[in-house]
């Protein structure tokens, strides 16, 4: 499989899918190629992340228990015109033009070729109206703010100085706000820069990072704990 290079930007994709392996295998591949990728695992979850991100596309899995992609396209349209690509195992004519009557700009039957979905985000996204009306990605953190696009936490109209480290351990979880990320994950994703080897090491660069974040480090209400699970970023 080979990568067809990143974005010109880096969008920030929403991914629902109900199948955990689906849905790790498509958050790896369009990280890899450039997209800040968040996943849902259902409507409810997708929801609650919509409450307080906004996405530059949308990728929605049509089968699924609860709310089904269809109903959950319409619900968005609703109040957004982000871009909406359907994935399902159904292929046939009636099915599409459901999703298209949805408000859905395309529609990918199972199974695909992951470049395939690479090549349709890539030409949903250049037919989308850039700037404008698009809303900042901001996650409001008590007395400062962190900005998804640039990386940056902010206090007033000053950047607040963040590590390497920092940073990245920042970008993690601010793309699931409100779902704990685990300790593993997190040295896995950190130990990257070399400075995280280990779940102590996280720990430590956690309390850091709560003294810049928090009133209270001690007593934290954006960068909680969440016992047997890891950390939450937990935004207003």
């Amino acid at each position: 499989m080979s990568d067809e290079g990143p974005p010109s930007h880096q969008a920030h994709v929403l991914l629902v899918d109900d199948d955990e392996r689906i849905r790790g295998l498509l958050q790896k591949f369009l990280t890899r190629n450039g997209y800040l990728t968040t996943a849902a695992r259902d409507a409810d979850h997708a929801r609650r992340l919509l409450a307080g991100l906004d996405f530059d596309m949308m990728i929605l899995d049509v089968m699924m228990p609860g709310d089904n992609g269809f109903i959950l396209c319409a619900e968005i349209r609703e109040t957004r015109d982000t871009p909406i690509l359907l994935l399902t195992a159904k292929g046939d004519t009636s099915d599409r033009i459901t999703g298209l009557e949805a408000g859905a700009d395309d529609y990918l039957p199972k199974p695909f070729e992951p470049k395939e979905l690479l090549l349709r985000l890539k030409a949903i996204l250049r037919r989308a109206p850039q700037g404008g009306g698009a809303m900042p990605k901001i996650l409001h953190l008590g007395h400062v703010r962190y900005d998804l696009d640039r990386g940056e936490l902010l206090k007033g109209e000053d950047p607040v100085r963040l590590t390497v480290t920092e940073t990245t351990l920042m970008r993690v979880l601010a793309a699931t706000p409100h779902e704990p990320v685990t300790r593993g994950t997190l040295v896995e994703r950190l130990g990257r820069d070399g400075e995280v080897s280990g779940e102590r090491a996280v720990d430590v660069q956690i309390t850091r990072l709560r003294r810049k974040l928090e009133q209270d480090p001690k007593q934290p209400r954006y960068l909680q704990t969440v016992r047997g699970e890891g950390y939450m970023l937990a935004p207003d």
